[in-house]
């Protein structure tokens, strides 16, 4: 007889723990099982109508036999083992003892064996496979822990019992009897499966193990991710063969900037309103000073109106803004330098990284425009990114009003998009302040001379008397004054004078050179 398994072999839900996948369970069939039954003598395995434990009306297979010379099978339909490796039958049955049967004999048992054939299709017949231990495998031989007896108490017997590996896509069992009077109450086929699992953040499915320990990957739950710097490797667990997973996840998942672990580590959380969390790693907290998080899941807080961050702040510094103008610019002149100095802002901004810059225009007409001194002029120690509140600035022209305003400046001055705030100061060289010798020529050197020619800067209010000439040497920490031979070679006499250079970064005294006529 061809036969199959029911619907109660379809795959079902998972319950657990541990995660069991029933395959077939007899106790579930309202029709006949109709299985396969093989017997060269009488009495044969017989399906009757009986109650379980629980008084529920079940299909069973039932034998009393009088001695032990035949065997007698019983064999299931097809049951398909839907990927199982190991599969488990729990069997419950009741066995008539020995002693008590009314035909005693010597080869009277008290046991059966079971067994099991794979097959890729459901292709058993009455007669094939043949009817014996080989090609049939054998499970074990079950014994029974209870035994029936008149007047007695009725106690049924259950057992649990594993084979396997399994690899084609089904499989029959088999129950053959020899001597034994008993009944087959139910027969139900699982097998056992790691069930879905989440933890540290990493999630599993469910699991079939198809060896003792089987490896599963898993994924990151949501709004988790693979810490960056990490090898990308999905989180890693081991499922046992008796559907318990073993030891704990390794994983490198993490919440996303903006969620907090929650739960046991089970689920990623957004942050609440009014907090953030900028890294994978940490909790969730509130937003700095003048920054806020209108909604949920923030990994950064936005600043409020007004306010800004520059790019080398981090998420969790409070954002700042622009500082006000320096205050009480003092000036002092001497010749052509002048020399500035200021106090600090009333208003920081809230940052310590304050800095200075100088802007400098010159108008030379008076009512005409004012241009960038640019190049012309400079600043001692530099015209911008002044740590202090002093600036020195060298090459003044005279007769000239010249416009300097102070900046102030901090982390986010770039990224206000506004000028930076300023105090201007103007002032005036005087008429008297001789001009700068604007180009120096070198037209002739030897190891111990230099020959150097330059034009005569124009003065409209006096004549030019002497010039002065200071050097430094460029390798040498010490710097040395000297007569230059022939500096007034070509200079007409009444063009020939001395002319004061401002003093260079390695200063020394002056020396005035008179008219060469």
């Amino acid at each position: 007889m061809n036969d199959v398994a029911g619907p109660h072999s379809a795959r079902g839900p998972c319950v657990g723990p541990p995660c069991t996948q029933v395959l077939m369970n007899t106790k579930t069939e309202t029709a006949d099982l109709k299985w396969t039954i093989f017997s060269l003598a009488k009495p044969a395995w017989e399906e009757l109508s009986g109650l379980d434990e629980e008084n529920n009306s079940v299909r069973i297979y039932q034998i009393c036999q009088t001695d032990s010379s035949s065997s007698h099978w019983l064999r299931s339909g097809f049951i398909p083992r839907h990927g199982a490796s190991q599969v488990y039958v729990e069997l419950r049955f009741t066995m008539m003892e020995c002693s008590s049967r009314s035909s005693h004999h010597r080869s009277c048992k008290e046991t059966f064996n079971l067994y099991y054939y794979e097959a890729d299709s459901n292709e058993a017949t009455s007669s094939y496979p043949p009817w014996m231990e080989n090609p049939y495998v054998k499970v074990d031989t079950v014994a029974a822990d209870f035994l029936l007896r008149k007047g007695g108490e009725r106690k049924f017997n259950v057992k649990t019992l594993r084979f396997g590996p399994l690899s084609k896509r089904g499989v029959y069992l088999a129950f053959q009897a020899q001597g034994a009077s008993m009944a087959l109450l139910s027969v139900r086929v699982f097998f056992k499966k790691c069930p879905p699992l989440v933890s540290a953040l990493s999630s599993f499915a469910e699991t079939v193990p198809r060896t003792l320990v089987q490896e599963a990957q898993g994924v990151c739950v949501e709004h988790a991710a693979q810490l960056q710097g990490s090898r990308p490797r999905p989180p890693k667990l081991f499922c046992g063969e008796d559907g318990q997973w073993v030891g704990q996840p390794t994983t490198t998942c993490a919440c996303l900037p903006g969620y907090e672990t929650s739960e046991g580590h089970t689920v990623c959380t957004a942050c609440p309103v009014g907090q953030f969390k900028a890294a994978s790693e940490g909790r969730c907290t509130g937003c700095p000073g003048f920054s806020h998080a209108a909604a949920a899941g923030a990994s950064v807080c936005a600043c409020r109106s007004g306010y800004l961050r520059a790019e080398t702040d981090s998420p969790d510094a409070p954002c700042t803004r622009p500082p006000s103008a320096p205050r009480s610019v003092v000036t002092q002149i001497n010749d052509t330098t002048l020399s500035l100095a200021w106090n600090e802002p009333l208003d920081s901004g809230g940052r310590s990284d304050l800095s200075y810059a100088v802007r400098c225009s010159a108008c030379r007409a008076p009512g005409g425009p004012c241009l960038s001194c640019g190049d012309s002029v400079s600043y001692r120690p530099e015209q911008r990114g002044l740590p202090g509140r002093r600036v020195e600035v060298w090459g003044l022209l005279p007769h000239t009003t010249y416009a300097f305003t102070i900046q102030t400046l901090n982390g986010v001055t770039g990224v206000s998009g506004k000028e930076p705030a300023g105090e201007d100061v103007n002032i005036t060289t005087s008429h008297d302040v001789p001009s700068l010798v604007s180009v120096i020529l070198k037209s002739d050197s030897t190891e111990s001379s230099l020959t150097l020619r330059w034009s005569v800067p124009a003065q409209p209010h006096y004549n030019i008397l002497q010039y002065q000439l200071r050097y430094c040497e460029k390798v040498r920490t010490h710097t040395h004054n000297a007569l230059q031979r022939g500096v007034y070679r070509g200079v007409s006499p009444h063009e020939e004078a001395a002319r004061e250079l401002p003093t260079p970064l390695c200063s020394q005294p002056r020396r005035s050179f008179p008219s060469a006529h």
